[in-house]
């Protein structure tokens, strides 16, 4: 067998970035999910609580002990000092995960190794020079906010207010190596083909 493919996986809220690369794992690649690595960070007795009690107060981790995620998106919407704070003390901890899940993959021999992150593009070139290519999940603006809505329980709003603090979608398709478009009229039997001949570009 030869050598991984290393493959960055993003795309907008909403775009079914999940699904995609759910199943492409359903035809032999391993994903890391860098949103869920995060989620554990912060969950109860997580290891970035410590750090964000310190940095935000006591009063940004809830009674269960887990990040108060509603209080802190609401905090770092509206400041821009606050969200850089915060990225300091999760990103370290997600880059550690990261690499200790892509060597375990790595020894494990797989063929398609996808790394799912949604802020890929906006992190400029420290994802970029980690992955072979670059898969972009793109959709038409009109369904993403109904899907936002949706998924999330938003007002249309404060849907807008999430994708305007990504990438625009031009500029994660210029970044785009391959794109696989999930939007207005495409069924998942349509994506399940789309993510059968990935997998055969990848030889899984």
């Amino acid at each position: 067998m030869g050598a991984a493919t290393l493959l960055g996986l993003t795309g907008g809220i909403g775009s079914g970035k999940s699904t995609i690369a759910t199943m492409l794992a359903m035809h032999g690649a391993t994903v890391i999910d860098a949103d869920a690595i995060s989620r554990t960070a912060t969950a109860p007795g997580g290891p970035a609580l410590p750090a964000i009690a310190q940095q935000f107060g006591p009063q940004l981790v809830d009674s269960n002990g887990a990040l108060d995620r509603a209080a802190m998106r609401a905090l770092v919407f509206q400041d821009d000092a606050a969200r850089r704070r915060l990225e300091a003390i999760i990103h370290p901890l997600v880059a550690r995960e990261t690499d200790r899940q892509t060597q375990r993959a790595l020894a494990a021999g797989c063929a398609l190794l996808v790394f799912d992150v949604p802020l890929l593009v906006e992190s400029g070139a420290r994802w970029r020079a980690k992955v072979d290519r670059v898969l972009v999940i793109d959709c038409d603006r009109d369904t993403q906010i109904e899907r936002v809505m949706a998924r999330s329980s938003l007002p249309r709003e404060q849907a807008l207010q999430v994708m305007a603090s990504q990438s625009p979608r031009d500029q994660r398709l210029a970044a785009a190596d391959l794109v696989v478009f999930n939007g207005a009229g495409v069924t998942l039997d349509d994506l399940r083909t789309q993510a059968r001949a990935l997998a055969k570009t990848f030889r899984l």
